[in-house]
């Protein structure tokens, strides 16, 4: 699901807002190799795992690493984005493994979960799945399951997307057809999404260009992900959920957040007037806020 939603990596420490993000590869239980984000000090209170959109790559945002020194942002870029190796027949689930191992290698006991856009359902995975690790989850423009029970799941989507996502039901050869015939339609984005586009979300772009660098077998990858089986049930996810959702949101409609709210034990809904896919992210502050709540 193409979309702008972080910066180049680079060796040793980059300066991300006036923190230090660390660059390292992790090696994995499977013999792969995540390619981690470590923004924050050891001493911080929380720990934050961030999961990025697709395409993006798993730089924490550097609006919400700037805002919230009391957290330490960790992300990764997930498989077959940038210069990491694809994971094949890779599911939702998979990101929960993932997450566990490099908590493991950077020592991080319990910690948050963040998630936008596609990323949400790979936080949600980490939650029901790390149950004794995942101390809270914010969903930002959250998806719901392809088979959500009484959801319309494409009503309300740009036809873009909803295009692009369709192609994804018919198989990788089909999706990988339809992205090399067809190019990014912008006016799935509202006139919020292009102004925060111009303040601080730009970063968004940069991400999005550097995460496709090598190719487009993350995006396809996670468009595949998004319309099979997740691995898991969403009613499994007890830890508490915060809900964040633009309701003039084009790519993945208010409705998923609704479903998610119903059918998640623990969740709360904020809806944020007049935002869209990208500008919903205005909300972080309020996020942040929330997630110290819980963890205290």
């Amino acid at each position: 699901m193409r979309g702008v939603t972080g910066i180049g990596r680079g060796a040793g420490g980059v300066l991300v807002s006036g923190a230090v993000t660390t660059e390292l590869d992790v090696p994995l239980r499977d013999r792969r190799t995540a390619h981690v984000h470590d923004c924050g000090a050891d001493a911080t209170p929380v720990t934050v795992v961030w999961h990025h959109g697709t395409p993006q790559i798993g730089t924490p945002p550097p609006p919400f690493v700037a805002a919230t020194p009391r957290l330490r942002w960790v992300g990764y870029d997930r498989p077959g984005y940038d210069r990491t190796a694809r994971q094949p027949g890779r599911s939702i689930a998979s990101a929960a493994a993932d997450v566990g191992d490099i908590a493991d290698a950077l020592g991080i006991d319990r910690f948050a979960v963040v998630g936008h856009s596609g990323g949400s359902p790979h936080a949600l995975a980490c939650a029901a799945l790390l149950p004794e690790r995942v101390l809270a989850v914010v969903c930002f423009a959250g998806m719901a399951p392809f088979d959500a029970e009484g959801l319309d799941w494409f009503a309300g989507m740009h036809p873009a997307g909803a295009g692009e996502l369709r192609a994804s039901t018919d198989g990788a050869a089909a999706l990988e057809a339809l992205l090399a015939a067809t190019e990014f339609d912008a006016t799935q984005f509202t006139p919020t999404d292009h102004a925060a586009l111009q303040r601080e979300w730009a970063f968004l772009g940069t991400s999005a260009g550097q995460a496709t660098s090598n190719g487009i077998g993350g995006l396809v990858d996670d468009d595949l992900a998004y319309v099979r089986p997740w691995g898991f049930a969403v009613e499994q996810v007890t830890a508490p959920v915060l809900l964040i959702h633009g309701d003039a949101d084009q790519i993945i409609p208010l409705a998923h957040s609704q479903w998610l709210a119903e059918h998640l034990p623990d969740a709360e809904l904020r809806v944020r007037p007049d935002d869209g896919h990208l500008s919903v992210l205005d909300g972080g502050v309020d996020a942040v806020a929330w997630i110290l709540e819980q963890a205290t």
